[in-house]
């Protein structure tokens, strides 16, 4: 019983760590331009950053099949500890630094915790994958929320607002920690262990990781670039943050609604483009009447909110067996970060070049459009084997 609780304590600070150190950065920019002197080029790679490292580092997750499952998740909130000490020194140098370090031990994360789902829960798959996803909206809407207070209110400034992440991390890691030294358990196989690699060869496969990219490049845009869209538009930084939070704490609420959506039917097309859909509109909406941004944010924020949950979703139903499923982790988390790693940098360099935003804004209401696109070929009822489910 013990045991189990802690298994469990350590699976929730698992997902509660692997959002908000990169969510609260995006409050904090004007702060951190001001300090550096960092273009908004620079700060779009800066923001990008993590979703380059999601892609390129999730392939360190095969770890866990030859030193075990707990030790690699162990040693990947150290690097997160690491990381946001790093990052919190002041230079832009350790700003770009820790920010790789603590993002490479994110991935590590990202596609074990699927895994851990599937070997420690096998019978609740669903309930703990909506579990996940909702801690993950959660935390990263209070990493954005907290971020502007806590910088006003300690010495240290930006600094300080994200050093203070540092403490769950090493929470976390603490209590892998202590989990390595149980009796271990298989990890689920790795890639290249797979038998059904060629998962890579399926074009529902692409379809699924595309989505995945999207829905993610529409979310950090928005966590990464929209307080700062915000502030140009009049509003306090405070209030900035505000609606940034509110549009994650919406994004938390749709997900609720997410497990009873796909019990409704076994195709997912048309959720998919509707969600996809309430993004476009929202972006639009900031874009052409600005005076109803909370409304907008709140549009955009229910379509980001179902699309999250609904692409790792995919993930099971569109394979036929676990095997299949790890493959599939693999590869849409690998592919589908490396796409969402340009949203931020083309949006502040589209800034940097316009010298405005409408032109960053109808772009990222195209990327929802083409998210709409490949969603309803993903979400059609079949697997990347060609069967249906």
């Amino acid at each position: 019983m013990r045991t189990g609780i802690l298994s469990f304590l350590s699976f929730l600070f698992l997902a509660a760590n692997l959002r908000p150190s990169i969510t609260a950065v995006g409050p904090l920019v004007a702060s951190i331009q001001n300090a550096t002197g960092l273009s908004a080029a620079a700060v779009g790679v800066l923001t990008s950053l993590p979703l380059l490292a999601f892609g390129a580092f999730a392939p360190l997750a095969n770890f866990g099949r030859r030193v075990g499952l707990e030790r690699t998740l162990a040693i990947a909130m150290l690097m997160l500890f690491a990381g946001i000490l790093l990052r919190s020194a002041g230079s832009s140098a350790a700003l770009f630094a820790g920010t790789l370090v603590l993002s490479a031990g994110v991935a590590v994360g990202n596609v074990l915790a699927p895994s851990l789902i599937k070997r420690d829960y096998p019978d609740r798959i669903g309930t703990l994958t909506t579990v996940y996803a909702l801690i993950l909206a959660l935390t990263a809407a209070v990493g954005s929320g907290l971020a502007v207070p806590v910088e006003r209110a300690l010495p240290g400034g930006w600094r300080s607002a994200l050093a203070i992440w540092a403490v769950p991390a090493a929470l976390a890691a603490m209590l892998w920690a202590r989990a390595s030294f149980r009796p271990r358990r298989s990890a689920a196989p790795s890639i290249e262990a797979s038998p059904t690699s060629s998962v890579w060869r399926s074009p529902l496969a692409w379809y699924v990781s595309g989505f995945m990219g999207l829905q993610s490049t529409c979310f950090y845009v928005v966590v990464s670039w929209f307080p700062r869209v915000f502030q140009d538009g009049g509003y306090d930084p405070a209030i900035a943050g505000l609606l940034v939070t509110g549009f994650q704490l919406v994004s938390f609420v749709a997900g609720v609604a997410v497990p009873r959506l796909l019990a409704l039917r076994q195709d997912q097309s048309a959720l998919a483009v509707l969600a996809s859909l309430a993004i476009a509109a929202g972006v639009l909406g900031v874009l052409w009447h600005p005076e109803w941004t909370p409304a907008w944010v709140t549009l955009a924020g229910a379509g980001v909110g179902v699309c999250f949950p609904l692409a790792l979703a995919f993930i099971g139903l569109r394979t036929a067996d676990h095997h299949q499923a790890a493959s599939l982790s693999l590869m849409s988390q690998s592919i589908g970060y490396l796409i969402a790693a340009s949203g931020p940098l083309l949006f502040g360099l589209a800034h940097d070049l316009s010298g405005g935003w409408e032109i960053p804004l109808a772009g990222l209401a195209g990327c929802a459009l083409m998210q709409a696109i490949v969603g309803f070929r993903g979400g059609q009822n079949r697997t990347v084997a060609g069967t249906a489910t």
